[in-house]
């Protein structure tokens, strides 16, 4: 694998496929979506488009459960059956798209809400039996719900979330009904709404949970404030104190997301605390547009809104983003994989999640096979080797006894006879060779050349760690340690002394690590 195509995300935990179709199941839009299909049947009447008439909403409702007094029902037993039609839970035959059939759609689906509104059902079932209609009926993928396997379910569920995020892209209604021109259109100049825009917008909202969600002492454990999320979107990273303008633009995005995030919670993506009601009406306040896009007290922060993707949303969300040819990596897919393979990747890991992945490739396997493989696949004279050994090191630890045949076999091995010994002496062996003062160098240089390689390939994050205390302590024990160090046979050895040179606490030992890296590059180490 080439330096180039290690993955640049954190992995990430998933649970298991059953467990996720589970979730899938309980979602409340993806089970309405799959009660409505069982439904749908001969005396089923879709519209063009394959909308169930007006006529039969009422059914709809009453079938989901929904209070038919609430003036949201209806729309959500629409959006319930949208989702069943784009899912293939649902396959309907659309009328004939001509002129009579348009028209006579239309006016039997206006004389059924006559009818729904006068509670008169007998004349609106007369009104829709003389027109012409399409019909539906269960599709063959409603056998998978109960039939298939999890991934069929996951499958089903990763169709019914793109039209979820199709339809959360859009205007609300009532900024579709505010752009409406003389004639009835649409007027999009003044709606300023870009379909592309809005969903590139909240796919980068859904990544950057994503990311909170997986990184290293992210957000994974609780949920992010919608005012953090909004302004992840819309404050540049240069900015130092955001103007009102900008505050008045994460304000904006706040409120889109509110409203976003409630269509979304309903699916199972996102565990979701709306912005409170009475911070709502105050939205056209001018005090509350910028009051909003700060940072808010942490006692007031869940008024503004809290949301996190749930186990569904962050498979979800890496389903998509591996779609879009992000290399987004999860926690045991490499457990089938070789130890080089094994090695090299988790080298670019956080140590937990490191750990975490090494545990799962552990699990199964036979201890003696698999120390002799991982100790094979940390050999290398390369730049990432020495963060293999590291690795190794690190999956070696948690092995008993079974492992000690394997390591002691390397004792005499030039690259891995000093991590043997470290291994042996951790585990309480008494009759370990002493290394000899070759080695002793070799693995000094090679130890601080792995925690370098930890701080993304450069010394940034080394610095801030406490590499300069563990460059201090490798180095007191031994004297003349920089008159003797530049001398040793690793690829290394100038990098780390030129590190040494600026990382030493001490001033004079870093003066003579300076000097001891400008004679390893004389003789080309």
């Amino acid at each position: 694998m080439s330096a180039d195509s290690h993955p640049t995300l954190p992995p990430v935990r998933l649970l298991s496929d059953a467990e996720l179709a589970r979730d899938a199941l309980a979602a409340p839009l993806f089970a309405r979506a799959v009660r409505l299909a069982r439904w749908a049947g001969p005396d089923t009447r879709v519209d063009i488009g394959g909308e169930l008439v007006a006529g039969q909403l009422p059914e709809a409702v009453a079938l989901l459960g929904l209070d038919p007094a609430d003036e949201d029902s209806s729309a959500y037993a629409s959006q319930a059956w949208r989702v069943a039609v784009d899912t293939g839970l649902v396959e309907v035959t659309e009328p004939e798209e001509d002129g009579a059939s348009a028209d006579a759609s239309a006016s039997a689906s206006a004389s059924a809400s006559a009818a729904d509104s006068d509670s008169d059902s007998d004349s609106g079932e007369a009104a829709d039996a003389g027109a012409e209609f399409g019909t539906a009926e269960p599709g063959e993928d409603l056998a998978l719900v109960t039939g298939g396997t999890p991934g069929d379910v996951l499958d089903l569920w990763l169709a019914a979330l793109d039209t979820v995020l199709a339809d959360a892209a859009v205007p609300a209604l009532d900024d579709l009904v505010d752009a409406l021109d003389a004639g009835g259109e649409i007027d999009f100049d003044q709606l300023d709404w870009n379909p592309r825009r809005e969903a590139d917008f909240l796919d980068g909202v859904l990544a950057n949970l994503y990311l909170l969600a997986v990184a290293e002492g992210g957000t994974a454990e609780g949920p992010v404030p919608l005012p953090v999320l909004a302004a992840s979107m819309v404050v540049p990273d240069d900015m130092g104190d955001p103007t009102d303008a900008v505050l008045e633009q994460v304000s904006d995005a706040m409120m889109r997301l509110d409203d976003q995030f409630r269509q979304l919670e309903p699916i199972g993506l996102v565990e979701f605390r709306p912005v409170d009601e009475e911070l709502m009406a105050e939205a056209d306040d001018e005090e509350f547009l910028t009051s909003a896009g700060a940072l808010p007290d942490e006692e007031d922060v869940s008024r503004y809104g809290l949301v996190r993707l749930t186990p569904l949303g962050l498979y979800g969300i890496r389903a998509r983003m591996l779609e879009a040819g992000v290399e987004a990596p999860a926690v045991g897919e490499l457990a089938d994989k070789g130890a080089d393979v094994l090695l090299d990747v988790v080298s670019h890991y956080s140590e937990a999640a490191a750990q975490a992945e090494i545990e799962q490739w552990l699990a199964g396997r036979p201890v003696p096979e698999a120390a002799q493989e991982l100790l094979a696949a940390a050999r290398g004279a390369d730049a990432g080797a020495p963060l293999r050994r590291l690795r190794c090191q690190q999956a070696l630890a948690p092995a008993g006894a079974e492992a000690e045949p394997a390591v002691r076999a390397v004792l005499d091995d030039a690259e891995l006879g000093g991590l043997a010994r470290v291994w042996l002496a951790e585990h309480g062996v008494s009759d370990v060779p002493a290394p000899d003062e070759e080695m002793v160098f070799w693995l000094t240089v090679d130890t601080i050349a792995a925690q370098l390689a930890t701080g993304g390939g450069g010394d940034e994050g080394a610095e801030a760690s406490e590499l300069p205390l563990l460059i201090e302590s490798l180095t007191a024990h031994h004297t003349g340690f920089f008159e003797q160090v530049w001398r040793v046979e690793h690829p290394a050895t100038a990098h780390v002394l030129e590190a040494m040179g600026r990382l030493h606490p001490d001033k004079k030992a870093a003066k003579e690590a300076r000097k001891a890296a400008f004679k390893a590059r004389s003789r080309g180490v």
